[in-house]
């Protein structure tokens, strides 16, 4: 936390109080139905408001037992501490006072001893509340009594009334419970009592020996002492000192007087010991260490503090201040010397504020001994406009006779306001904000003044007669607009309290829900304007005149009063319901211009409707200022019916709040994807969102409960891992610090975060600890420990990666850059040769940019030509990959790597075991292999690391597989990679029922599965493998596994049961029957394998799909069972596959699908448009299709590579437009660029190549164009599969019979190498 407005000061004479309980500094006052305790300058203690939500008028604290008494129009509650000895000091209400009915609001409170508490109104009141309250002593009163005070010892009272002559002075006669008894004398006085004080007793002598000061509205104050203890008539008068006369300004500029006097006194024994203290510290430092000015104060003040005097400071609006001393008071004789001036100084630095409204000019001032060396001596101003003033001064500097710039510094200054904060708005900037009230009440807060480190500071404020609908800063903290219902009003905020200065009714359809500031059209800063938007899709324009800089004009006819004027009024041109809609959170947004009107333009508010639809706007005025047109910049779907929420910063990035208000979603609107997506508990309540920016255009989130603040972060993209794109960073509770909930929270432009809860307005700061829970869990490089800057740590989470991430080497493989890879881990090889803990290393590891930008030659089948892979000739020899990848393994065990983490660094490790292996077998298989084997390896070594894991390969590896030419190798390495013993639960693993094009392959591989799957345990039980035989159609082998399985008890049953001929219906009946008794007993697999005995393949991979959640299976029975041109393969891939892929948004499936079915060309458009909108009955998608993970930058390079790979997906890739492809290959260098790989997203807009447009379309008599002409670069390897590709009446009229053999046609000898079908 970095500072705290506790909330402002109630302009009462008992607002504030202070004293020491038991070693402890106790601070409370005040604000509103509040009461804000405190233990020093930044720390509160406690804040506890009154349930009556009633304004309380007096507090007080008791010295001796630390109890709190506040009182309001009503009641009287006492509080008591507790939880001191366990270091949680808290207050908890003891009891509750009535007060009577007929009594005035204002009330006196004062603590006597024994925790005796006076109470004073109309009447005189004394109760004891040790134990529970009880009345002891009771006065009624002619007057009502303003003050009431006890003296130290609580045998003397002193009262008066409002504009009283006369100090009633009460005498206790009697002490006790059932017998307490006052009776009184006057001090009169000429004129009105303002003030009276009890001087504390410096020694035990003193105690008995009252010494009562008084100040009336003569400017006179009074000295009254029991001068002749033998009488008992009381005090008289020992002295006075005019305060008019003892401050007289040395300059005779008239300006500079006032006729206003304030005094406080500092009794002898807090300035005896402060004054000591001082001294022994600068005598302990020596003579050398102290200047010859500093030296004088110190010998000035020394010379004072001897006789240990009373001290009575006065002083004037203007700084100049007038010191007494005050010695023998209550002498019978008094010499002259008994009252001398020690000072008469300048430069006493007050923070006096004029104001027109007399109650607003008193300050009350409190004194005390803080004990603290570099500031011994506090002065508490409490002015009655609304703040208190925490003063430090030593008192050497205060009161010595040389000149001093400063003779006291403010610490802190508490305000606020007093009522609950509903809504604080922000400059554009976050220099500058408003907190307003329920009570149409505003402050106006600007942050740094004077370079100030005290967070904000109060610059206006305004009571506004109408209800304020939506407030709007200008000029920063210069000028506010305010919407009203019917009105809206322009505010001049540079003297305070603000003026308004324009004012425009307006009639309009509709109740405003919005106040927007359009762009500029030019870069003139004095005209302005101003739109509202209302709910029937309407609004006006307003065209304000500022004038520039900061001090208002006296002459209210110059051109620097300001103006507001109607301008237009619009319409929104758009046939939607609109739930909502509020500007765009100006965080991080400079002050822009625009003339123009296009989706470039800066968005200036969202809407939001009632089924979910998110739309940002953006606004210009024509030329002649006289319209104004909207346009909407992008719409995203979202699907969440009746948000109640929603939020949009400036970088397009929207958060949206469910009904229930307990699910929160984040949404970029460049691309309509979701990034992240959380549900809260039922409990926690999301009130509240508001957005930041670093300097880096990163973006925060504030997101606001109840009673805490979770800040949300911007995460890289994280394909390989799944990883969230967002995550929580700090975790703000204000419980601790009162009870109220939060009303309204914002960023400031600083970076820091600004909350309001009740009356108090809390600023944390932007520093952020390392060790913290919500840190630690974000996996930060090693070395990023400790505090840590805020922006900083965003810019660590989602920047640019070093070369040598694991996660930037993967995506350099992915994009067919292995070469580049193994330079980077050569680079990195180097670099550690002599890298030590603490050095710096160099994320480039001495690489220039250039090598990721220069395109590699490759053909259509993926493969890398020889320079491209392996290097030219004449580049220097580079160690064996073997030897790096041992060097760097061995080294990254030993150190940590600056820019990695822990985990980063491992999974560094992996990925260099994994490209050593590939580079063995890189020779002897494609790109695509590559791809598939690097990646498959990685996932097998994670598995080996994490042993619960039991995802299998995802659908893009197994995508690349299945587009590899070099499958028998991959099927020989992952058979090796178990040892050749692969189960089920292994080819699961690999995908490989998926990727292997050969159906002949694909049944030896699951013949091979079959014989491991019955030999996996020692008994050797056919039922494990009953699925996979009855799928290969080998019933006799299974029976013989059968003959042999004499331990198991269904052993003759099964065998008697597999000997018959299943092509009879009988028993085709009978194995049904088995198959549903076995699905009955959640028997999944064997019911699946007795439906394939029946024929039933249709039952079968429905029992894999849905009873065992398993699709490679389902898809492995049917392939297998039927082969690839089978019924119930395509009707799985048709209604089961696609829909899925559909609803998930998974594109890798979608496009495996598409090409298993021979629907070439939309396996190719799948890539790039979304899966539903490709199929013949789409469903609406999930939530999750949404996901920023539905779009792999990956999809970009299979694209590319499949584009010009048939004349199928050629005829696919003619269907997408341009812009279509554009706003792919943009969106895809968007997605490197948030995953921290900007080279890979720079190489891609770059080198991209886009196909050739047709220029007209053919008429209907002439023959298409040939697909080919579209490629920019000719290539003799594009397959010609469009004669026999079969349309979808024709794969399911096949009915699984395969198609017959092409007779192989003698081309054209012009175009035979473009003919020539693979």
């Amino acid at each position: 936390m970095r500072a705290i407005l506790p909330g402002k000061p109630q302009a009462r004479l008992q607002a504030l109080c202070t004293t020491e309980w038991e070693g402890l500094r106790l601070v409370a006052y005040i604000s509103g139905n509040g009461l804000m305790i405190l233990g020093g300058p930044g720390d509160l203690v406690q804040t506890i408001y009154h349930e009556d939500f009633e304004a309380l008028i007096a507090v007080t604290i008791d010295e001796a037992s630390g109890k709190i008494a506040i009182a309001s129009s009503h009641e009287v509650h006492v509080y008591r501490p507790y939880g001191k000895e366990d270091g949680l000091l808290k207050w908890s209400l003891q009891c509750t006072i009535p007060r009577p009915q007929q009594e005035p609001e204002d009330v006196t409170l004062s603590w006597g001893t024994d925790e005796e508490l006076l109470v004073g109104s109309s009447s005189l009141r004394l109760f004891q509340t040790a134990v529970d309250e009880a009345e002891i002593w009771c006065r009624a009163l002619s007057k009502p009594t303003r003050i009431a005070k006890f003296s130290c010892d609580a045998n003397l009272i002193a009262s008066t009334g409002h504009y009283d002559r006369l100090v009633k002075l009460w005498r206790r006669q009697s002490c006790g419970a059932d017998d307490t008894r006052f009776d009184f004398t006057y001090l009169q006085h000429p004129t009105a009592v303002t003030a009276i004080h009890w001087r504390r007793p410096h020694t035990r002598v003193q105690a008995s020996e009252h010494v009562l000061y008084s100040v009336c509205a003569d400017h006179k104050l009074r000295i009254w002492a029991a001068m002749d203890q033998q009488r008992t008539q009381g005090l008289q008068l020992w002295a006075e000192i005019d305060m008019q006369d003892s401050v007289q300004p040395r300059q005779l500029n008239p300006e500079i007087h006032s006729q206003d006097r304030f005094a406080f006194f500092i009794d002898s024994q807090d300035f005896s010991r402060t004054a000591t203290a001082i001294v022994k510290e600068a005598a302990r430092l020596g003579a050398t260490n102290v200047e010859s000015k500093e030296q004088y104060a110190l010998q000035h003040l020394a010379e004072i503090a001897k006789s240990s005097p009373e001290v009575c400071v006065v002083l004037d609006r203007h700084g100049h201040m007038s010191a007494w001393g005050l010695e023998n008071i209550g002498c019978k004789v008094r010499k002259p010397t008994d009252i001398f001036n020690f000072a008469h100084v300048e430069n006493f630095d007050i923070g006096f504020l004029d104001s027109a409204d007399r109650t607003e000019n008193n300050t009350q001032f409190v004194p005390f001994c803080w004990g603290q060396p570099a500031a011994p001596f506090i002065l508490l101003a409490h002015h009655f406009d609304g703040r208190i003033e925490w003063l430090e001064c030593r008192l050497e500097e205060l009161f010595a006779p040389s000149p001093h710039q400063k003779r006291t510094r403010r610490k802190i200054l508490w305000t606020g306001h007093d009522g609950p904060v509903k809504k604080i708005v922000r400059s554009a900037s976050g220099k500058a904000v408003i907190s307003r009230t329920n009570d149409n009440e505003a402050t106006i807060w600007a942050q740094g003044i004077g370079g100030s480190d005290l967070g904000l500071t109060r610059r206006s404020s305004l009571k506004c007669p109408e209800h304020i609908h939506r407030s709007w800063l200008l000029q920063e903290e210069h000028f506010l607009v305010n919407l009203h219902h019917c009105s809206i009003s322009l505010w001049d905020a540079r003297l305070s309290p603000a003026v308004q200065v324009g004012y425009v009714p307006f009639d309009i359809e509709g109740d405003p829900i919005c106040l927007v500031q359009l762009p500029k059209p030019s870069l003139d800063t004095k005209t302005m304007h101003i739109a509202t938007i209302t709910a029937k899709q309407n609004g006006i324009v307003w065209e304000i005149i500022l004038p520039e800089g900061s001090v208002r004009q006296p002459d209210a006819r110059s051109p620097s009063v300001p103006s507001i004027k109607f301008c237009c009024a619009f319409e929104l041109d758009i046939n939607d319901n609109i739930a909502f809609m509020l500007p765009v959170d100006p965080a991080g947004s400079a002050v822009w211009t625009s003339s123009s009107l296009d989706t470039f333009s800066k968005d200036i508010a969202i809407s939001y409707s009632h089924d979910g639809r998110l739309r940002t706007w953006t606004a210009a005025l024509d030329s002649d200022e006289s319209a104004v047109a909207w346009l909407v910049t992008s719409t995203v779907e979202t699907g969440i019916k009746d948000p109640s929420l929603a939020s949009a910063s400036s970088i397009r990035k929207t958060a949206l709040v469910d009904s229930p208000k307990t699910g929160l979603t984040i949404w970029d609107m460049r691309s309509g994807q979701l990034e992240y997506s959380i549900q809260y508990g039922d409990l926690e309540l999301i009130r509240d969102l508001d957005w930041s920016s670093t300097p880096d255009d990163q973006a925060l989130l504030a997101v606001g409960f109840p009673h805490k603040v979770v800040i949300l972060a911007q995460m890289r993209y994280d394909y390989l891992n799944a990883g969230a794109a967002w995550a929580p960073i700090r975790s703000i509770n204000i419980k601790e610090s009162t009870p109220h909930p939060i009303g309204d929270s914002t960023w400031l432009g600083s970076g820091n975060l600004l909350v309001g809860a009740g009356n108090q307005l809390f600023i944390y700061d932007k520093s952020v600890d390392s060790s913290d829970d919500m840190i630690s869990d974000l996996a930060l490089p090693v070395h990023k420990g400790g505090k840590m800057n805020l922006f900083d740590l965003v810019t660590i989470l989602n920047g640019p990666l070093p070369l040598f991430h694991p996660q930037f080497i993967s995506q350099c493989i992915l994009a067919g850059k292995l070469g580049q890879a193994q330079k980077i881990l050569h680079g990195l090889y180097k670099a550690l040769k002599f890298f030590t803990d603490g050095d710096t290393l160099d994320g480039f590891v001495s690489m220039s940019p250039d090598i990721f930008t220069v395109e590699a030659q490759t053909s259509n089948g993926g493969t890398l030509d020889y320079h491209a892979r392996y290097g030219s000739i004449d580049e220097e020899m580079e160690p064996d990959l073997e030897e790096v990848a041992a060097s760097l393994n061995e080294t990254l065990s030993r150190i940590s790597l600056p820019q990695l983490s822990s985990q980063d660094q491992t999974h560094l490790a992996d990925m260099v075991d994994c490209v050593s292996t590939v580079i063995k077998h890189q020779r002897s298989m494609d790109e695509n292999a590559t791809r598939y084997l690097l990646f498959f390896r990685q996932h097998m070594i994670r598995k080996g690391q994490v042993p619960q894991n039991r995802a299998s390969v995802t659908y893009r590896e197994i995508v690349w597989a299945y587009h590899s030419g070099s499958q028998d190798i991959l099927v020989d390495l992952t058979s090796r990679q178990f040892q050749g013993r692969m189960l089920w639960a292994d080819a699961k693993d690999c995908g490989l029922s998926m990727w292997i094009n050969d159906v002949n392959a694909l049944r030896t591989q699951f013949e091979t599965i079959a014989r491991n799957e019955y030999a996996k345990t020692d008994e050797k039980n056919p039922i494990d493998c009953s699925l996979y035989y009855l799928a290969l159609r080998k019933k006799n082998v299974l029976l013989g596994l059968w003959r042999m399985a004499a331990w198991n008890r269904e052993q003759a049953s099964t065998q008697r049961l597999l000997s018959n001929n299943f092509q009879e219906a009988r028993w085709k009946t009978a194995a049904l029957k088995n198959a549903y008794a076995l699905l009955g007993k959640r028997r999944f697999e064997y019911a699946a394998a007795f439906f394939l005995l029946a024929g039933n393949l249709q039952d079968a991979v429905n029992v894999c799909l849905h009873q065992m959640r398993d699709l490679q299976l389902a898809v492995a029975v049917a392939r297998v069972y039927e082969g690839d041109d089978g019924s119930v393969l395509r009707l799985l891939l048709t209604d089961k596959v696609l829909p899925q892929a559909a609803s998930e948004g998974d594109r890798w499936l979608a496009t495996w699908a598409f090409w298993m079915l021979g629907k070439r060309d939309l396996a190719l458009r799948s890539l790039i448009s979304p899966v539903h909108t490709l199929l013949d009955t789409p469903e609406w998608p999930k939530m999750q299709a949404r996901s920023y993970l539905a779009n792999d930058p990956a999809l970009v390079v299979l694209y590319k590579q499949l584009r010009g790979k048939t004349l199928q997906t050629l005829k696919g890739a003619s269907r997408v437009s341009a812009k279509e492809e554009w706003d792919f290959v943009i969106q895809t260098a968007r997605l490197y660029d948030r995953m921290g790989c900007d080279l890979l997203a720079l190489d891609l807009v770059r080198n991209w190549e886009f196909l050739l447009q047709a220029k007209e379309m053919p008429s209907p008599t002439e023959a298409a164009p040939d697909p080919r002409m579209m490629l920019r670069r000719r290539s003799s390897l594009v397959v010609d599969d469009l004669s026999s590709s079969k349309s979808p009446t024709g794969m399911k009229a096949g009915m699984g019979k395969p198609p017959p053999q092409k007779v192989f046609e003698e081309p054209e000898a012009n175009s035979l190498l473009d003919n020539f079908g693979f």
